[in-house]
């Protein structure tokens, strides 16, 4: 028989007093967690039914609160909804008569369905020139423009970005539109009656916008127009924001932002077009200012400012839309110079 101890037995001793211990923690613990609750809840109830001076004074202000942020947000999301869906007014044209002789051109764009766009034939093997309309606008309202290109031989294409003209759906002030130029021209691109290495873009607000964004990646830009463009879409935001004249509300403008980068969160990564500028380098650009847009001039001025060589500035009195016939006549006879100088519509 052995006369050693036994470990277990020695073990069993401590271990039974420790339980006890562990138990009224355990205990004490729950308990505690049931005084906060009760206490918690008799918070909300005293804010639910005051029965003091301070509790319905403090629970006056908390609704008081809770009806300006509700009355905030909804004012902000409304303005959102109509920037983000403008009037659509689409041209009912006929292209069989129309001067030019145009043809419809379709491109694929997301969603796996094809955008129309309308090609005005220049002089075969010569550059293609695509038009860029604006916010607000359509293709319908640059065909003077398209006119007098297609006059000095240059092909011209142009169509509706998304949530303009004959094109629905919500725009994103650029983010899509950015990918929506970029598959027209690859589109265009395989064409055999044009000059697929050389391609001229003309964009004005929300059409510079995207003009920019596609001569950063893609060589085959070889001129830039861009009018009264902007760095980011949250820029056109602001300046269409600043038109209602509810940005003097508090928190307005900057829920209409959060609101605009949570719908194109996909796009929250996106830096502004100041970032890819450098790769402009050795593309001939044209920054036209207009009086009338003081926001947007400011930020064309700043992007002129940072652009690289070679490079021109201009200004106009008026915008594009707002000019009268005789200064469109001035205005575009301005923008095809530039394009003779840079892309002349000769067979390459």
């Amino acid at each position: 028989m052995s006369l050693e101890p036994n470990v277990t037995d020695l073990q069993r001793p401590a271990a039974s007093a420790g339980w006890p211990l562990r138990k009224l923690c355990y205990h004490a613990i729950a308990g505690a967690g049931l005084r906060a609750c009760a206490y918690w809840m008799a918070v909300l109830s005293e804010l639910r039914y005051p029965s003091t001076r301070i509790a319905k004074i403090l629970s006056l202000v908390l609704a008081l609160l809770l009806f300006a942020f509700v009355s905030v947000a909804t004012i902000s999301g409304f303005l959102l909804y109509q920037i983000l869906h403008p009037v659509r007014t689409p041209a009912n044209i006929d292209l069989n008569v129309m001067m030019g002789h145009p043809t419809t051109l379709s491109f694929p764009v997301e969603g796996g369905v094809s955008r129309d766009g309308w090609f005005f034939p220049g002089q075969r093997g010569a550059p293609t020139v695509v038009v860029c309309h604006g916010y607000q606008s359509q293709r319908a309202d640059v065909l003077t423009l398209v006119t007098t290109l297609q006059d000095h031989q240059f092909n011209v294409f142009l169509f509706d970005f998304t949530g303009h003209g004959s094109s629905p759906g919500v725009t994103t002030l650029g983010y899509q539109e950015v990918s929506e130029l970029r598959s027209a021209i690859q589109t265009l691109a395989t064409r055999d009656d044009i000059d697929t290495k050389h391609f001229g873009l003309w964009g004005v607000d929300m059409g510079g916008y995207v003009a920019l964004e596609e001569a950063a990646s893609d060589p085959r830009i070889s001129a830039l127009v861009v009018d009264d463009a902007y760095m980011a879409p949250t820029d056109l935001l602001r300046v269409e924001m600043s038109k209602s004249g509810l940005t003097a509300l508090p928190y307005v403008l900057q829920l209409s932002e959060f609101e605009f980068r949570m719908v194109n969160r996909n796009y929250r990564q996106e830096p502004p077009v100041t970032a890819r500028l450098g790769k402009t380098t050795g593309i001939p650009k044209l920054f036209v200012e207009s009086d009338d847009q003081p926001e947007l001039a400011a930020e064309t001025a700043r992007l002129f400012s940072l652009a690289p060589d070679p490079k021109l500035q201009t200004r106009e009195r008026v915008s594009y839309r707002d000019m009268s016939d005789d200064d469109r006549k001035s205005y575009e006879s301005q923008i095809v110079n530039f394009f003779l100088q840079f892309i002349p519509p000769v067979p390459r």
